[in-house]
């Protein structure tokens, strides 16, 4: 046995043990299994071409190396990214912590109460810094979120009137170079026209149903937004502001102002650059917009006992259930982001954050008061970080690069600088010095930070911050630590066992995966740095576009989107893009299986197409006749054919080559959604099967953690007909000769968590991905195994076998009066996090082992759902009052002194032998999900307040 294999430590059945799972599925072999699960004529003839497998020593090394190609000069190009300082406890107690960060979307609140808390922290210092009523638990980065406030005050102008048919949308020449692309991207499919111009001289017409302002502007210009946005409103144009998160602490709240949507980063709350992500926006509007805000809300509810809970409220956003109706297909969020964020505001508190958000100020007012000395004019007349230097820039450039500067040089006779939280005193004389030689003058050393204010008095913040209690108790590592644990113990994470969830792939985050994370080089390298001094990151993103295009089957690959809802977007405006370079505007009409993504048809719409709907057969496969009729109907207009594959339904369908040919006879290109991706990889492929783009989740198949929700990144790799028109970036060129404008605001979407697949594949090599894959496969197959008897499966392939996940039917226990939530719930009794529920079907559960699962754990699982069985069976539809119905049962409940329940508290606690060696305590009984609806909170309203309700 060769212990350093990564193959080894990342597959979980050992050898012994997958003989005996092909013994009780009844099959020989692994390849006779793989042969009668997977098509033979999809199957890949070779093997993939990469490069042999490094041990985990042996590519810390080599990441290490490679982290030294990256030149971490001191930075201050600003641009809606800046150094920051990590809290060394948050760094240590979230970021490299498996309980935080392999935690699973909180869609089981019961089991997710400390992250749904940090969230709602989240929540609440976002609301307390924007003045606005309501906000979410995060969006993906400023640029998507700024598009999304587009999006939702085009959606909300037809309530108004006079703005029905208005499509005008002006946007302040100010705002950040990358939000305008992103606005351009989005604005075009849904008939919105951008007019960019300065907000001074706008005239308010009435052709306009919004506007978009940057505060303070991308060259640090402070502008008057209180007179903008009062002008606006009464001219019926809703706006809304680009803010950046730390200057809020000094500039008034826009709320306050009257401000319709705030939106921006997090950031700079003690999140890394990391080459442009993962970083948590945050969007932020009136509760009149509630039902129209995109992403999740954490909101305040009951459980069964009346005691306050937290769940994601309001999930009718989430697209799985409103489909072509979304308002957003935004359904990765950016948790574990969002969580640290929240957490640094809490250490610091609003007092930290004062002093802070002051001595950014004061070092900047320091600065400008130097340079101003040796004789240089500073344009900005009122700014926060940012000065704008009238000089000539190039000689300064030479100069600071020369001196390892990093500055932002916005045209030939201006250069801006924008300070942050880890510029020093030393660090100011620095810059100074590196002025004065390009004036030719002696330097000025200044000795001691001046104090000053050119924040304009009708603007600056007035209002009080960070009020709750939260903010205001944990300001010690050891209180701060303690109260980090004590949200994590409410959490079951991969740490404590297996999340089987169908479609999301929650694999091992290999240690050796994340290690590279906090390492200095690739953690604060600012994504608009010149090329050669990213040459690391360059290597390792262009490697592993080469990895992931040699994966899929096809000729390139961009890793610029930051979500998989945002690959399927950005899959879609390629072939967009595509047709449209032949002359074929009119080919608008996307096919989507019934059996789809919910974010597919969201996607489809966002792009501008026509959703039309194919059928699916008794068996859960495509209806290929409906799908060739309607082809056929629509052949003169046909953009694409969106499909998963396995399906949805955990089936490898055997006319997928069929299906993919009809919409190549009919003029169409083939979109696959690569959610699924974990039962292709080294077996087959989307370009073997006829498919011409798709996009990977890496935040499943290739290991990036979940989160609790995020991050997440999903990559499109094309065919060579396409890859021309990959996404591009305004500001760092990428993409394709006819690159499509941006997806996400960085040019490489999320590059630092991009470092976690690049490991995993480099790791496990082409042998080891392969295997991985088959054991994949066994593990399903073999939970399908042990199930039968107990739980049906509801689609299996040709033979009898499914794919890497299946679909358990539950419905049938209606007539026990349980529901496949009952069973969900009392899961967690047994320690496990249910499997997907009720998706892609109604009234079932999806279950996906992965490849990291030992036999051990899996024969745990199966145990508690062979006895959940046999509880059902016990109970009578009439019999309210039963062990399904009251899970999850908390330490308080078997804790009590009085026991109202007719069966014992052992029964209800511990049920099998082995929950007593690793018991987890659901900390809240059931949540009132509607309760939570009716009674929206999603700030840290007092428990008093809430009681009132």
């Amino acid at each position: 046995m060769n212990t350093n294999a990564f193959a080894l430590r990342h597959i979980g059945p050992r050898e012994n043990d997958q003989n005996l799972m092909l013994e009780t599925i009844g099959v020989d072999s692994l390849d006779q299994l793989i042969s009668e699960t997977v098509p033979s004529d999809i199957r890949l003839k070779s093997g993939l071409n990469l490069d042999d497998p490094m041990t985990e020593h042996e590519y810390l090394l080599h990441i290490h190396e490679l982290s030294k190609k990256n030149k971490a000069y001191k930075t201050y190009i600003g641009m809606g990214y800046h150094p920051t300082i990590m809290p060394a406890v948050i760094q240590r107690n979230i970021l490299e912590n498996p309980g935080w960060y392999t935690a699973y979307t909180p869609y089981q609140a019961e089991i997710a109460q400390g992250r749904l808390e940090a969230l709602l922290n989240f929540q609440t210092m976002v609301i307390d810094l924007t003045g606005m009523e309501i906000a979410n638990a995060s969006l993906l980065d400023e640029s998507t979120a700024a598009a999304e406030a587009m999006s939702l005050l085009f959606a909300v102008r037809e309530r108004a009137q006079k703005k029905a048919g208005i499509n005008k949308f002006f946007v302040s020449e100010h705002i950040l170079p990358q939000t305008l692309s992103l606005l351009n991207t989005r604005a075009i499919p849904i008939g919105i026209e951008l007019v960019v111009g300065n907000e001074e001289s706008f005239d308010f017409s009435t052709e306009f149903f919004g506007a978009i302002l940057q505060y303070p502007g991308k060259n640090g210009q402070i502008t008057d937004i209180k007179s903008f946005i009062n002008q606006a409103t009464n001219s019926g144009i809703k706006v809304a502001v680009a803010a950046d998160v730390m200057s809020l602490i000094k500039l008034e709240a826009p709320g306050k102002f009257g401000t319709d949507v705030v939106v921006g980063t997090t950031q700079r709350f003690g999140i890394p650059m990391g080459y442009g992500g993962p970083h948590a926006a945050f969007f932020a509007t009136k509760e009149a917009y509630k039902r129209d805000l995109p992403g999740r809300i954490i909101g305040v509810t009951k459980d069964a006992n009346d005691n306050r809970a937290l769940r994601m409220a309001l999930q009718t956003r989430e697209q799985h259930i409103k489909r072509d109706k979304a308002t957003s297909n935004i359904c990765t969020a950016q948790v574990l982001l969002a969580v640290m964020a929240s957490m640094y505001g809490v250490y610091h508190g609003p007092k930290g954050l004062e002093f802070i958000a002051n001595e950014i100020h004061d070092k900047a007012v320091t600065l400008a008061n130097a340079l101003k000395a040796l004789g240089y004019k500073q344009v900005n007349t009122s700014y926060f970080d940012t000065l704008q230097i009238n000089t000539k820039a190039k000689k300064i450039k030479r100069i600071a690069t020369e001196r390892k500067v990093n500055l932002n040089y916005t045209n030939k006779e201006t250069v801006t600088i924008s300070i942050n939280e880890t510029t020093s005193l030393r660090d100011l004389n620095y810059l100074i010095s590196v002025f004065a030689e390009a004036a030719e003058k002696e330097t000025i050393i200044i000795s001691s930070i001046e104090s000053g204010n050119t924040i304009d008095e009708s603007i600056r913040r007035t209002s009080d911050f960070l009020t709750d209690a939260v903010f205001n108790t944990y300001h010690s590592e050891t209180e701060l630590m303690r109260y980090i644990k004590s949200l994590e113990r409410k959490d079951l994470a991969l740490n404590h066992s297996m999340i089987s969830l169908g479609s999301c792939t929650m694999k091992l985050n290999a240690a050796s995966e994340m290690l590279p994370l906090s390492i200095f080089k690739w953690a604060n390298i600012h994504p608009f740095v010149p090329l050669k001094q990213a040459k690391g990151y360059l290597t390792v993103l262009k490697e592993l576009e080469d990895q992931l295009t040699e994966i899929t089957g096809f000729a390139a690959t961009s890793l610029q989107p930051n979500s998989g809802a945002q690959g399927e977007f950005a899959g879609l405006m390629v072939i967009k893009a595509y047709h449209e370079s032949r002359g074929d505007f009119h080919r608008n009409i996307c096919l989507i299986p019934s059996s789809a993504h919910g974010t597919n048809p969201a996607s489809a719409v966002m792009a501008g197409m026509k959703v039309v709907v194919t059928k699916s057969t008794e068996e859960g496969n495509i209806d290929v006749e409906d799908l060739r009729e309607k082809a056929l109907l629509h052949k003169d207009n046909l953009s694409a054919l969106m499909v998963t594959y396995p399906s949805t339904h955990g089936v490898y369908e055997s006319a997928i080559k069929e299906i993919t040919q009809i919409i190549h006879d009919n003029g169409g290109q083939v979109y696959m959604d690569g959610a699924n991706m974990n039962a292709q990889v080294g077996l087959t492929n989307p370009g073997n099967i006829g498919a011409d783009v798709c996009h990977l989740n890496l935040h499943k198949t290739f290991a990036i953690p979940h989160g609790g929700g995020g991050p997440g990144v999903g990559p499109i790799c094309v065919a060579k007909q396409l890859a021309p028109f990959l996404p591009g970036n305004p500001i760092i060129k990428t993409g394709g000769d006819k690159a499509i404008s941006a997806i996400s605001a960085a040019p490489f979407g999320s590059s630092l968590a991009c470092l976690i697949s690049y490991g995993y594949i480099k790791m496990l090599g082409a042998q080891g991905l392969t295997e991985s894959t088959k054991i994949a496969i066994l593990n399903a197959n073999y939970i399908k195994r042990r199930l039968e008897g107990s739980f049906e499966t509801l689609y299996s392939g040709e033979q009898g076998r499914a794919a890497h996940e299946m679909i358990i039917d539950c419905r049938p226990f209606k007539a026990h009066g349980i529901e496949v939530t009952d069973i969900a719930k009392r899961l967690m009794d047994y320690g496990f996090h249910a499997p997907t529920v009720s998706f892609p079907v109604a009234g079932t559960m999806m279950i996906e082992p992965t490849e990291s699962e030992s036999k051990a754990e899996m024969d745990r699982f199966c145990d508690a759902m062979i006895s959940i069985r046999k509880e059902i069976d016990s109970v009578s539809k009439d019999d309210e009052n039963n062990v399904l119905r009251n899970a999850p049962h908390t330490l308080d409940m078997i804790t009590a002194n009085e026991w109202y329940f007719p069966y014992s508290r052992e029964q209800a606690a511990f049920p099998l032998d082995y929950v007593r060696e690793n018991k987890f305590w659901p900390t809240v009984r059931r949540v009132d999900d509607a309760y939570g609806d009716r009674n929206l909170i999603c700030s840290c309203t007092p428990i008093e307040a809430y009681a009132e309700v």
